[in-house]
């Protein structure tokens, strides 16, 4: 609808709006902000993709999904708290938001989709929601500021190259709930100890590869 108008600077999206469309506002690189209104319920894939001037946004209680590379190449983007009613979050969301220091993420959310957070490399701070049970392929890839990260006891998987890249994560904590690790789901990081919990069936190739590992603990090494 408006794609490419770059001298667009502020968007307040009214309460009547029930759906923010494919490329909505795709390429309005002189957005600084939007206001979303308490009756959207889906934001498209592309929406705000390529806002390079977008600081902030508030995405409301009524949004359920986020669509594909929503928010992709939004490199002013500091924080994002994504709320307990959005249950899905499509690839690439946030890929490229290389301002982003912290995001939280909801309650509802399901699964991390593929490449969702990569190449945020501002990105210091994670909180991932109690329901997720699945951190896609690539999706935290090359975070090279992330420095820790608590995986909630609800993941059964780490996709592969999940936290591909992330130089400066040093501890991860892995929880009981987990089956398997992906191909090179924590190569070249900077981790430096590891425990697989008792849960885990399959380690794939490489997936501590070239890390700064002095320990690892595999408490029953039958069961992977």
């Amino acid at each position: 609808a408006f794609y490419g108008c770059s001298g667009l600077t502020s968007v307040t999206i009214p309460d009547s709006v029930t759906t923010i469309g494919y490329s909505a506002f795709d390429r309005c690189r002189g957005l600084t902000s939007v206001t979303i209104g308490d009756s959207v319920t889906s934001i498209e894939g592309y929406a705000f993709a390529s806002c390079w001037k977008l600081t902030s946004v508030t995405i409301p209680d009524s949004v359920t999904s986020i669509g594909n590379a929503t928010f992709a190449g939004c490199e002013a983007l500091t924080s994002v708290t994504i709320p307990d009613s959005v249950t899905s979050i499509g690839t690439h969301a946030f890929a490229g938001c290389t301002s982003l220091t912290s995001v939280t993420i909801g309650d509802s959310v399901t699964s991390i989709g593929d490449s969702t957070f990569a190449d945020c490399t501002s990105l210091t701070s994670v909180t991932i929601g109690d329901s997720v049970t699945s951190i896609g392929e690539s999706a935290f890839a090359r975070c090279n500021s992330l420095a820790s990260v608590v995986i909630p006891g609800s993941v059964t998987s780490i996709g592969t190259y999940a936290f591909l890249g992330c130089s400066s994560l040093k501890s991860v904590s892995l929880p009981e709930s987990l089956i398997s690790i992906g191909d090179g789901a924590f190569s070249d990081t900077g981790l430096e100890s590891v425990e697989i919990p008792n849960s885990v069936t399959s380690i794939g190739e490489n997936a501590f590869a070239e890390t700064g590992l002095t320990e690892v603990a595999i408490p029953n090494p039958n069961t992977v």
